[in-house]
């Protein structure tokens, strides 16, 4: 689960492809800043996201850093998407609601499904299919882009999401969310056996200064975050299910905290970057169900909060999505020892 952050800037009003050549006396500065000076309609913070997200090439190779010096008789390409719109728009997206009344919607949200618009994510998103579901007068509770939306799951991650259809219940959410004064537990499938079996793991996460599009445990700038863990069940030392609790909510927590440990979720697109040493434990064809598992295996299996309005105490708990569930079969089911 992540945290709620800033919105990025909204795109300039002239998208398009502009080409620049950087002259000797330009050499040297960021590629970011030579970009903004040189268009001169478009911020250098928003070409900084753009260049982040892949925009940005030199002679027709991509370039990742903002930070990056200009080479003099380069040709740098900068492609500027078209606007999104100011809102979101409906869309019929079908989702499985779990419980459904006037101020809230509880549903079970599928891995692959974007939570709201963003930067590369204009539409398709829950936010689209829930203006479709709830109709016109869900649009002003409250971000005008993110309507509703009082936490999140990451695109791969599947589970178990709170939607406020009321300010009233946008705004008590929001607060329990802010003070963890709710019940939410995660199922994660990682390799290795995490030591003790129970435990906690604390450190400070920011972001990753080698790779933007990662988050990192790190010395200084970092956001506190803790993760309690419990270990359900282990197969020899390859691979672990674990019980994650959230003490805080930052963005990839779970996921940034057992790769920090030598304990990358399985499937795990940024942050199991080679093969794990125990994966040598297994044989195929399990250790290719393992490797060749298609998003991170993690499921946000329970939530529990009192309700906005009446102040009962709700728990809504899903099972394992079948993905998950089929690849633990072949884990339980094939010999791991050579």
């Amino acid at each position: 689960m992540t945290s709620l952050e800033p919105l990025p800037s909204t795109d300039p009003p002239h998208p398009g492809r502009t080409s620049l050549t950087a002259t000797a006396d330009q050499a040297g500065q960021r590629v970011d800043r030579f970009i903004a000076e040189g268009i001169g309609t478009i911020s250098r913070s928003r070409v900084k996201t753009l260049i982040e997200a892949g925009r940005l090439t030199a002679d027709g190779k991509p370039v990742r850093e903002p930070a990056e010096p200009v080479r003099a008789g380069v040709a740098y390409v900068l492609d500027v998407p078209a606007p999104a719109p100011a809102r979101p728009v409906p869309q019929a997206i079908p989702f499985t609601i779990l419980y459904e009344d006037d101020d809230l919607i509880v549903l079970d949200k599928p891995a692959g499904l974007v939570v709201h618009p963003a930067p590369g994510n204009p539409d398709g998103t829950l936010v689209n299919a829930l203006l479709a579901h709830c109709g016109p007068g869900f649009q002003g509770i409250g971000a005008e882009r993110r309507p509703g939306i009082v936490h999140r799951l990451d695109k791969d991650t599947s589970g178990v999401m709170v939607v406020a259809k009321t300010q009233l219940a946008n705004d008590k959410l929001t607060a329990a969310f802010a003070n963890r004064d709710l019940d939410r537990a995660y199922k994660a499938l990682c390799w290795g056996r995490p030591l003790p079996p129970s435990g906690e793991i604390e450190g400070a996460i920011g972001r990753d200064k080698r790779d933007r599009k990662r988050m990192a445990v790190v010395g200084h700038g970092g956001k506190p975050a803790l993760t309690r863990y419990t270990t359900l069940r282990t197969w020899h030392d390859s691979v672990a299910l674990l019980e994650c609790r959230l003490a805080t909510g930052r963005t990839h927590q779970i996921r940034v905290h057992l790769a920090s440990r030598g304990h990358p979720i399985v499937g795990d697109p940024l942050y199991l970057r080679r093969v794990p040493a125990t994966a040598k434990a297994l044989m195929p064809p399990l250790r290719g169900h393992l490797l060749d598992f298609p998003r991170q295996a993690l499921h946000a299996a329970r939530l529990g909060f009192a309700h906005p309005r009446t102040g009962e105490t709700l728990c809504f708990e899903t099972p394992l999505p079948m993905d998950m569930a089929t690849l633990l079969d072949h884990v339980e089911g094939v010999p791991h020892g050579r």
